[in-house]
């Protein structure tokens, strides 16, 4: 059940949110979204949902559009709070899933299931106002899983939670995705792409700037990170030709050079002038290739 989309831009009056964007997502993958606000990532979910038309261009789930018939085998989690704020959680989540078409029964079970998993059992009968922001994000998430979608849009899931609710809501998406869900996601956190998904598509006002597989993309960059931490002084390495960047701190560098051989030019110049704690080759970031490609840091 593949996501395809061919050509598609959306305009609203003379302003283009999305233009001319085209992109094949495969099935049983977690498939990434990068981009500043104002890019264009949410006008395309909506697009792909059919919350909006696409001015130009066709969007197919497995060979068809998507429309209010495949909505039971879709889950959506929009960047903004969408939970009626007095109603408990059980009220409205058992209504949610009955809505996708399960029992009562099948839907207490399965979040009782979720609200273990995310550790927030005893919310069970609270409203959602009473909760953080961080918990009302973890009850929308369960609103978007509950009837076990083929097809998952998060939208700023990581948005609000402290890190350890992050790394629990990680690890609750790898698992959907070996399940066998597809799972499309935003976020502003670069690190989350890098960590979870396979394929990328950065946008940069509604344009794809860069497309593709996660690790080829890094390779064929061609740049690498280098992390250097002695007890003397190294400053002499920005001299070293193919050092395009230095980062200087009290405990060494952080450097940016032109390929891996750059890397053993430094080391055997470091050789023999004192101790070294650390000589760090690493891939490029996802920020590193966003500030090339599009003339900007994405933070």
């Amino acid at each position: 059940m593949t996501l395809i989309l061919e050509n598609v831009s959306k305009k609203f009056g003379s302003f283009t949110a999305v233009d001319q964007l085209s992109l094949e997502i495969q099935e049983n993958s977690i498939f990434g979204f990068l981009g500043a606000n104002g890019a264009g990532k949410t006008t395309t979910f909506r697009m792909i949902l059919h919350l909006i038309d696409p001015t130009n261009g066709s969007i197919t789930w497995d060979k068809d559009k998507i429309d209010y018939r495949k909505s039971d085998l879709i889950g959506y989690l929009p960047e903004e709070r969408g939970l009626y704020p007095k109603l408990k959680v059980r009220d409205q989540l058992v209504y949610l899933g009955k809505l996708r078409g399960m029992t009562k029964k099948d839907a207490q079970k399965e979040l009782n299931t979720w609200l273990d998993r995310l550790k927030v059992p005893h919310y069970l009968d609270k409203k959602v106002e009473d909760l953080s922001k961080g918990n009302q994000q973890k009850i929308q998430f369960i609103s978007a899983v509950i009837h076990k979608p083929k097809l998952l849009i998060l939208d700023e899931p990581f948005s609000g939670l402290d890190p350890v609710n992050v790394e629990m809501l990680k690890s609750a998406v790898e698992d959907l995705k070996n399940e066998g869900t597809t799972i499309v996601f935003s976020s502003h956190r670069m690190e989350h792409v890098e960590q979870l998904c396979e394929n990328l598509c950065m946008l940069q006002t509604g344009k794809r700037i860069l497309h593709g597989n996660l690790r080829e993309i890094k390779r064929s960059y061609g740049k690498k990170n280098l992390r250097i931490e002695t007890d003397f002084d190294i400053n002499f390495v920005k001299q070293i030709p193919g050092v395009l960047k230095v980062q200087t701190y009290s405990w060494g560098i952080d450097c940016q050079i032109e390929n891996e051989a750059v890397s053993q030019k430094i080391l055997e110049q470091l050789t023999g002038k004192g101790f070294i704690r650390k000589f760090e080759l690493e891939e490029p970031s996802l920020n590193d290739i966003f500030i090339e490609k599009a003339g900007e840091s994405y933070e």
